[in-house]
């Protein structure tokens, strides 16, 4: 089965596009967000993440301590990859076994940092959402209830639009936040290419 990962910067809409697609052709929309949310939870990544890092990932058995990991991984670029090399595999692996349940002739797997985390070789192929500058600060403050500061902050954490669209195999461009004409004709045509291709 053919893996589409579906990528874009904070406040480009991919999650929007995503549910679009979704809703109109079926196609299965694998978060990776919500699925390594999951993966500490998962006895043997709990195991490797408290081996390396102590009890502080954890406020109780169901419950993350998001406050300190936040900090962790900001402050400290070995713990983030050392967290990273926990938590991937066993989310590629979550993955594999998801895809191989559906039964559409793709599936999509969201995430916003294919590209900074040298993803793109795991797919068919992959997905640009973007949209101008302007438009993505707007979106981002308006769903977090956050200043343009704080939102250039973890922009600035992405690599830049430009670049990323350079990397994608496509680009979908979503400046309206409405189900617009242009949107719904950019999906239907990456549709039509991913359930024909062999």
């Amino acid at each position: 089965m053919k893996k589409v990962a579906i990528t874009g910067n904070i406040g480009s809409g991919k999650s929007w596009v995503c549910e679009l697609w979704k809703q109109w052709f079926g196609i299965p929309v694998y978060s990776s967000d919500d699925a390594a949310k999951r993966m500490y939870f998962l006895p043997e990544v709990r195991q490797q993440i408290r081996e390396r890092f102590g009890d502080g990932f954890y406020i109780a058995d169901n419950e993350l301590n998001r406050k300190y990991i936040s900090e962790l991984v900001f402050s400290d670029e070995t713990a983030q990859r050392d967290l990273e090399g926990i938590l991937y595999p066993a989310l590629f692996v979550d993955f594999d076994q998801w895809t191989a349940r559906q039964k559409a002739s793709y599936v999509l797997f969201e995430s916003a940092l294919v590209f900074e985390k040298r993803l793109e070789k795991r797919f068919d192929a992959v997905v640009m959402v973007s949209a101008s500058e302007a438009t993505r600060l707007r979106r981002a403050m308006t769903r977090d209830h956050c200043d343009e500061g704080a939102v250039r902050a973890r922009m600035a954490k992405q690599w830049p639009e430009e670049g990323k669209r350079l990397l994608a195999d496509y680009v979908i461009w979503h400046e309206n936040d409405d189900e617009d004409v242009a949107l719904q004709e950019q999906i239907q045509r990456l549709h039509d290419i991913f359930r024909q291709a062999k």
